[in-house]
């Protein structure tokens, strides 16, 4: 019997990150507005495409570099992952969503890609977000990261 159901491919060619820093003693999550045509003038957080090369977590620090001009942060895997479908090109995206803690002092400096940021309370970024799914993601990591001292197994040496 022959099977003539078509898969729809998932795409993995980017990487998503959640920053978090500890502002008067709460965990605060940057988020940015973003200023290029494609999601123009959509708070989310730091987002970016995978390089030839790269490992998934090493495209994950370059685009909070690029973005942000941070540097050093202590990175994690949150095993989430921002799934997107696009109808035009008829493919699932997903990307895994990394989690930065931040020391407070690090200031933000934000490239072309952004016209603001914000550092928000989990529940003011997770009503500010505006991708559904972005919320979910930003529960996950409130839970696991914020509330919860997040395992070691997670962490990325880098």
């Amino acid at each position: 019997m022959s099977n003539n159901y078509y898969e729809v491919p998932i795409r993995c060619t980017g990487v998503a990150i959640v920053l978090m820093k500890k502002i008067e003693n709460e965990y605060k999550v940057l988020l940015l507005k973003r200023a290029t045509s494609i999601l123009k003038d959509v708070w989310c957080y730091i987002g970016g495409s995978i390089e030839g090369g790269e490992k998934a977590w090493e495209s994950a620090l370059r685009e909070v570099r690029e973005e942000t001009g941070i540097s050093n942060i202590s990175l994690y895997t949150s095993n989430k992952f921002d799934q997107i479908y696009s109808p035009e090109e008829n493919y699932i995206y997903v990307a895994p969503v990394f989690v930065g803690f931040v020391e407070e002092k690090q200031e933000v400096t934000l490239n072309h890609e952004h016209s603001e940021f914000k550092w928000l309370s989990f529940s003011e970024a997770i009503d500010t977000v505006t991708l559904p799914g972005n919320d979910e993601v930003l529960m996950s990591i409130e839970k696991h990261f914020a509330i919860r001292k997040p395992s070691e197994y997670l962490r990325i040496e880098n």
